[in-house]
């Protein structure tokens, strides 16, 4: 059974090059979702909002999957939450599409776009959420910032509405049973995959660092995300500076700086001087997937300080890497990381705690190179082309009960 596919991804364009700063971003996995359904036989369009004047109408990104934009505001890069005040102008966009035989929508603002359309067209409409807001009322992390009026309703509709709804880790479909209230007999857990071609281990012809910018002989450690609270960017530089500056790596800062957070570059900055780190952190902006990959394989190790992850992308693509991984012990980050077996799972913020770690890691190599072999074994799981056939078999299935 092939089918006519619409991925619908109001906010974030996967055909842009999405770099290290979308690191942890599901606009890569888009993409290479698309692909995976698209060599089994599926016919894929991804449709976005309209962010340039040039942008055309309709792209071949080849292979069976197209790029589509629509008008839903001005042509312009806007701040995320400045999307949803765009919402219906999406939606009607849509409508003027011929119709598919599936919509898959990613994050609340797409879902509540694509529902109707969806139900206009008599098919059936799968939401995937990536991230979940926090209700009105309830504390929020110091990284979560409060949520625009209508996500927290726009999240609930969806849950109540869709057909089935896709989680990318089973912390994230948790959350969206008790927090959305979604009927947990319409919820699949199915993980995002990574590339293994491109994320691999170091070879012994690629000793040379891959990093221009460093000038410590002790090599460096990585960071891949946005620079925005919520991914924990000070806690990585407090972690470094608990390291003797005798032995103490560079830190590379992979990632662009999100525009709802314009002013934590200067935190961090500040930060940097404060603890007397100014030659040993590195912000190098956002990444083409080569380049991070290549700066992923040849760092020591990979730090996810993240308050909180659906899923942890950047994590699976270290592991893929075959570098451990040291991360926050929350969400998906749970199930990515194996801990003291791929890497460790940090069970708090403390950054003495983090030093210490991180530490004793980079003081034994044969450890990181154990780590690094059972990561890449570990990472072997999530291979493109088995999930791919996982979203087929749901997609298929999913089509069938809708029309029965």
């Amino acid at each position: 059974m092939t089918l006519r596919l619409l991925f619908v991804s109001m906010h974030t364009s996967p055909a842009s090059s999405p770099g290290a700063g979308d690191a942890g971003g599901m606009n890569v996995v888009e993409l290479h979702q698309a692909e995976a359904l698209a060599a089994l036989g599926h016919s894929v369009d991804i449709v976005t909002r309209r962010a340039s004047t040039d942008q055309p109408d309709v792209t071949d990104l080849g292979g069976g999957v197209r790029l589509l934009h629509v008008e839903a505001g001005p042509a312009d890069d806007l701040a995320k939450s400045a999307i949803d005040a765009h919402i219906g102008e999406f939606s009607a966009g849509l409508a003027q599409l011929e119709p598919y035989d599936l919509v898959q929508s990613h994050h609340w603002m797409s879902g509540v776009a694509a529902l109707p359309v969806a139900r206009q067209w008599d098919v059936a409409h799968v939401q995937s959420y990536h991230s979940v807001a926090a209700h009105p009322g309830a504390p929020l992390s110091d990284g979560e910032p409060p949520e625009s009026g209508g996500r927290v309703a726009g999240e609930a509709l969806i849950a109540r509405e869709s057909d089935a709804i896709i989680a990318v880790s089973t912390a994230e479909a948790r959350t969206i049973v008790e927090r959305c209230g979604a009927d947990p007999a319409r919820v699949r857990v199915i993980p995002p995959g990574v590339d293994l071609d491109a994320f691999r281990p170091a070879s012994r012809a690629e000793r040379r660092p891959a990093c221009p910018w460093c000038g410590s002989r002790a090599g460096y450690v990585l960071m891949a995300a946005r620079l925005q609270p919520l991914k924990g960017g000070d806690l990585a530089i407090r972690a470094m500076a608990q390291l003797p500056a005798s032995v103490r790596p560079d830190l590379v800062v992979a990632g662009d700086v999100s525009h709802d957070f314009a002013d934590y570059r200067a935190e961090v900055e500040a930060l940097i001087d404060s603890l007397g780190m100014r030659n040993h952190v590195h912000f190098v902006g956002a990444q083409s997937r080569d380049d991070l990959a290549a700066l992923m394989r040849h760092s020591h190790a990979l730090l996810v300080p993240s308050h909180s992850e659906t899923f942890g992308l950047v994590a699976l693509e270290g592991a893929a890497s075959g570098v451990p991984v040291l991360a926050s012990s929350t969400g998906g980050l749970r199930e990515v990381v194996v801990h003291e077996e791929t890497g460790y799972l940090m069970p708090d913020r403390d950054p003495v705690r983090w030093g210490r770690q991180l530490s004793g890691l980079l003081a034994n190599e044969p450890l990181r190179a154990r780590m690094g072999v059972i990561a890449r074994v570990h990472a072997r799981r999530y291979a493109w082309e088995a999930i791919g056939a996982r979203l087929s078999a749901a997609y298929e299935q999913i089509a069938r009960e809708h029309r029965a």
